[in-house]
């Protein structure tokens, strides 16, 4: 329930976000804003000031702006979307994206000011850094690991011998620990909070290729923290990677789908993000931060993408104009945006279907 209730949140604040770039820049370029609803409707209520109504509806997993004119009506009137010039319908249209990356941003900038939990890839790093942990960055399916429950970020804190515990603090030791063991049963003990659950596994004689005996990759983390003037410059390097990863990350997916009908990658839907993210929060406010700015990026990302009923589609829909010199006809734009969302709703299906075996 808890887990729910934050990804909701979480959910409606990247939403707010994303719409509230499309507002702020139809407004400024002067075009009617109707509504600007959070949630799909029916509407629970709405408050009218000046001429646009702000709603709460009913269906909590979206939000909208409504601008006078985006259906294609309304075109001699020069305060309708359909009246307005090529570059400001693009600057609407990419403003969701736009807003969804600086609060990405923004979030990271925070984060590096009060202290966030990284990787420790450099000495400078691992010098300043503080509360050092050994932890699962990834778990390979049908694994040692995955059967015996391990999840991303367990800290392991060593193992249970029948000599006693064995506490270890770099990732070198956990691994020759493992591969000293093959074949054997070990106990390993990993950390939350202040407690320790102790965890029984096997690592394999011969694993395959690239997945290690137990198929866990590792990585020392620790918490560092900047000086506010230098955390906004980390907060926009870290937001450049971590947009240039999840660019490369959906090209690969894209290509794999076209080339091997497969996406070669784990795809999550709605339930998988929400279990994700109530870990993410039980793990603590900074992890829950980083997580949130990831999922901004991913949704500006994928809403950029040139594909019928996301933003990109709607861009491209706007070149074509530009370039045609008038509008592609409303009749086909909609009927390609109809058949774009349909497929995305089969894929919500399709990945939201494949959440409820693997979690459930």
């Amino acid at each position: 329930m808890v887990t729910a209730i934050i990804f909701l949140i979480v959910l409606s604040v990247l939403i707010f976000v994303h719409e509230f770039g499309h507002f702020i820049v139809a407004k400024k370029a002067g075009l009617k804003v109707e509504e600007f609803g959070f949630g799909f409707p029916p509407r629970a209520f709405g408050i009218k000031r000046g001429e646009t109504t702000y709603s709460i509806n009913w269906i909590p997993f979206g939000g909208f702006v409504k601008i006078l004119g985006e259906d294609g009506e309304q075109k001699h009137n020069p305060r309708s979307f359909a009246s307005a010039k090529a570059k400001v319908k693009a600057g609407i249209t990419v403003a969701g994206v736009v807003m969804n990356l600086l609060f990405a941003m923004a979030l990271l900038s925070i984060g590096n000011a009060v202290g966030l939990r990284i990787g420790l890839t450099e000495a400078a790093l691992t010098s300043q850094a503080k509360d050092i942990k050994i932890q699962i960055v990834q778990i390979a399916p049908k694994s040692p690991a995955e059967e015996a429950g391990l999840q991303p970020l367990d800290e392991i804190a060593g193992f249970a011998t029948d000599n006693g515990s064995i506490f270890i603090k770099d990732v070198q030791g956990v691994q020759d620990f493992i591969n000293n063991n093959r074949g054997h049963q070990i106990t390993m003990l990993i950390k939350e909070g202040s407690s320790i659950t102790e965890k029984k596994m096997t690592p394999r004689l011969n694993p395959p290729s690239g997945e290690g005996a137990l198929g866990i990759s590792l990585a020392a983390t620790g918490v560092v923290k900047y000086p506010w003037y230098e955390a906004i410059g980390r907060g926009a390097e870290d937001s450049i990677n971590i947009i240039s990863h999840t660019a490369v990350g959906y090209f690969t997916i894209i290509k794999n789908l076209f080339m091997t009908g497969r996406a070669g990658a784990e795809l999550s839907g709605p339930i998988g993000i929400a279990m994700i993210t109530g870990q993410a929060a039980r793990l603590g406010f900074t992890y829950l931060m980083q997580f949130v700015a990831l999922i901004s990026v991913n949704l500006a990302v994928l809403n950029i993408i040139p594909f019928p009923a996301l933003d990109g589609g709607r861009l491209l829909f706007v070149g074509i104009e530009k370039a045609r010199g008038k509008p592609v006809s409303k009749k086909v734009e909609n009927a390609i945006n109809s058949v774009g969302f349909a497929l995305l709703i089969m894929l919500m299906i399709y990945v939201t279907t494949k959440d409820i075996i693997k979690f459930f």
